[in-house]
This record gives C-alpha cells, sequence and structure tokens, in this order.
C-alpha cells in the first residue's frame, strides 16, 4: 500500500477531467492544484489566483482536508441568507478501503496465479486505486469552483476564510452524536416536507414552482436509477478486462512450450487478448468518468435543487400562518402592529427566496443540459473510437493468423 500512496504525491491537476460544465471568470479562479493521498486522510492544496480587493495577495495557496470543505458547506446550509440559492453538493468523504482491501488480498495471494497474472492484476487495482483518487480530488475542486464562479456565495466570509487563512481551521469530522442529529433533522425535514404538501392544504401559487416540483421529484428518482445501472455496467466492462488476464496468461504458456505453427499462434492470441484488455479498460474508465460520475453529481445536486424548493415551501407556510395570525389579530383588535409587522417580513422573505429560487432553477436547467450535452457527446466518440481500435485488434489478428497457414 506504501507504493500505492506515493502515486499521488504531485498529481497534475490538469490531467484530470471534470464532469460538470462551469463558467468561470478572471475574478476568483480556484483549482486543486496538488493532492496528496495519506492512510485516514488526503491533504489538498488549494490554490487561488484573483483580482478582487477583497484578498490581501493576487496569487496564494493553502492546505485543505476534507473535513474542511464539509465545514465549508455546512456554514453556507445553515445561513439563512442563502436560502434561496441552490447550495453545491458536499464532495463525498475519499473512500479508498475496497481499493485497499484488494491490493492487500492480492498481496497476500494463495499462490493460484502467475507472476505474469499477479503483475497485470496488481497493474489494475493501481490503476482502480489512482482513479478514485482523482475522482475524489475532482469533486473537492468542481464543490470550490462552484462557489467561486456564483456572484452571491463567493462573497461569504466563511470562503474567504477557506481559501486564504493559511493555519490548520481546527475542524474536525463529526462524532456519533452530531451524525445522529443531522440524520434526525433529516427526518424532521421530511416530515415537515410531507405536512406541507398535505395537511396544510397550502397550494402552490406560483405555476413555475409546481411544475419544478413536479419535475425535480422525477428526475431525483430517474436520475438515481440511472446512476445504479451505470455502476453496473462500468462493473461488468472491469470485470471482462479482468477476466482477459488468465485467458492471455495460459495462451501466452501454450505458447512458450515448443516452437511451431500452433504455439505462434497462441502467442497471437494471447497478445491480442491483452491489448483488448487495456481497450476494455478504458472503456470502463471512460464510461465512469464520462457517464457515471455525471450521474452521481446530479443525484446529489437535484437533491439540493428539491432542498432549495423545500426552503421556499417553508417559507410560503410561514407566510400563510403569518396572515392567519394577523386575520386573527384584526379580529380581536389586540397585538395587530405586532402581527403586521411579522407579516411584513414574511411576505418581503418569501418574494426574496421566490426571486432567487427562480432564477437558480433556471440556470441549474441551463448547467445540467450544458454538462450532459457535452459528457455524453465525448463519451459517445470514446466508444466509437475503443470499437474502431478493437475491430482493428481483431482484424490484423485474424490477418496474421492466416498468413501463418
Amino acid at each position: 500500500m506504501d507504493e500505492s500512496q506515493a502515486l499521488f504525491v504531485g498529481e497534475d491537476s490538469k490531467s484530470r477531467s471534470v464532469s460538470v460544465d462551469l463558467h468561470h471568470d478572471s475574478l476568483l479562479q480556484v483549482e486543486i492544484s496538488d493532492a496528496v493521498s495519506e492512510r485516514d486522510k488526503v491533504k489538498f492544496t488549494v490554490h487561488t489566483k484573483t483580482s478582487l480587493p477583497r484578498f490581501k495577495r493576487a496569487e496564494f495557496s493553502v492546505v485543505r482536508q476534507h473535513e474542511e470543505f464539509i465545514w465549508l458547506h455546512d456554514t453556507y446550509l445553515e445561513n439563512e441568507d442563502y436560502a434561496g440559492i441552490i447550495i453545491p453538493p458536499a464532495p463525498p468523504k475519499p473512500d479508498f478501503e475496497a481499493s485497499r482491501e484488494k491490493l492487500q488480498k492480492l498481496g497476500e495471494g494463495d499462490g493460484s496465479m502467475t507472476r505474469e497474472e499477479f503483475a497485470k492484476m496488481k497493474q489494475e487495482l493501481e490503476a482502480e486505486y489512482l482513479a478514485i483518487f482523482k475522482k475524489t480530488v475532482a469533486m473537492h475542486e468542481v464543490f470550490l469552483q462552484r462557489l467561486a464562479a456564483h456572484p452571491v456565495l463567493r462573497r461569504d466570509h466563511n470562503f474567504y476564510v477557506f481559501l486564504e487563512y493559511d493555519q490548520d481551521l481546527s475542524v474536525r469530522g463529526k462524532n456519533k452524536k452530531e451524525i445522529f442529529g443531522g440524520f434526525f433533522k433529516n427526518m424532521v425535514k421530511t416530515a415537515d416536507e410531507a405536512l406541507i404538501a398535505s395537511t396544510s392544504g397550502l397550494k402552490e401559487v406560483d405555476d413555475f414552482f409546481d411544475h419544478e416540483r413536479t419535475f425535480l421529484l422525477e428526475y431525483h428518482v430517474r436520475v438515481k436509477d440511472a446512476s445504479m445501472k451505470a455502476d453496473r455496467m462500468t462493473r461488468s466492462h472491469k470485470n471482462v478486462a479482468e477476466g482477459y488476464i488468465p485467458i492471455s496468461s495460459v495462451l501466452s504458456s501454450l505458447g512458450t512450450q515448443e516452437s511451431s505453427i500452433v504455439n505462434r499462434n497462441f502467442l497471437k492470441l494471447a497478445e491480442l487478448f491483452e491489448k483488448l484488455r487495456k481497450v476494455e479498460g478504458r472503456v470502463a474508465s471512460d464510461k465512469d468518468l464520462k457517464l457515471s460520475d455525471l450521474l452521481r453529481y446530479y443525484m446529489r445536486d437535484s437533491q439540493a435543487a428539491k432542498d432549495l424548493l423545500y426552503r421556499r415551501a417553508r417559507s410560503l407556510a410561514d407566510y400563510e400562518n403569518a396572515n392567519k395570525v394577523l386575520d386573527k389579530a384584526r379580529m380581536k383588535n389586540k397585538e395587530v402592529k405586532q402581527a403586521e409587522g411579522h407579516q411584513q417580513l414574511c411576505c418581503h422573505r418569501f418574494e426574496k427566496l421566490s426571486g432567487s429560487a427562480k432564477q437558480e432553477l433556471m440556470d441549474f436547467k441551463v448547467r445540467r443540459v450544458s454538462a450532459f450535452r457535452k459528457n455524453l457527446i465525448e463519451l459517445t466518440e470514446l466508444e466509437l473510437k475503443h470499437a474502431k481500435a478493437s475491430l482493428l485488434l481483431l482484424r490484423n489478428c485474424l490477418i496474421s493468423l492466416k498468413m501463418e497457414h
């Protein structure tokens, strides 16, 4: 495992392909220029270039860990000023345990593999480990770039601190009590959302939001289902690639037993399966990056959009309740001024949130359509390229085998 960890030092972020379209400007540019994987954590070097006067320097770097990204995400969620904004989904926690276990089991091998099979399998697992690491870095980078590209979110004080403060932020991971508290909070939100929709008799006053709510509920379910199916498809391609290893090894072993036409053909077939293994591995990698990652990201992003609609529905319910309280106060002629003030505050909050939410949801549609169009076109081009490569390998192998006869 030490060898695998050393692979990631100085990883060039320019070689990574991010599966989410973003529109950058020159005012604030953020990237993860380097990342180092250690046993229980990943250290990200966040590099910033800016012309905003708020920052002391035009270019600087800090080192951050995953928990600090989660802290930043939570500060946005907890700030009521951003209730009308789709908060970019938090990057997933780095998880390399599955790949580490596979490498460990391979190292403890039962001796059933040949030296060649062992070397190829080790190469496959190390490539898988590195791919997971790259994706982890990319998702953390996308989170920061989404914040930097947003005209409101990038002005947040905590974001400035995250980017510029060059010391440890002293942020720890959540303990069991806090994790349970977050789970309970989500349960309460789900129950509150159902209560607003069913028992309060609250009706949507805007056709735009009514349509968006219906669409997002269906869209989220479909994207989640597509994500699981894409993962299974990617896993199947990886299994095919791994299945070529013992076939190639057996054919190679048969081809080296003695010199004859048949044995030379075995060697050619062994070479064919080795090359097909590499092509199939690239097919799996491309599908994972261009399709599976995209679906996983927009599954989380659509959930963030649903959360925005919940906050608006909650605000609308508060406004309706304030109207009822005001009506009762006027009937009793008690605390009318206080009720009017609260009603006006709820009205202003709801209208402000609705205006911001409408623009956010329209931007979400543009971003989503652009990202899917870009990735699906690129995936199609790559699949055609790999299909042609496989066809060429098979054709050349058949020509070579015919020439032997």
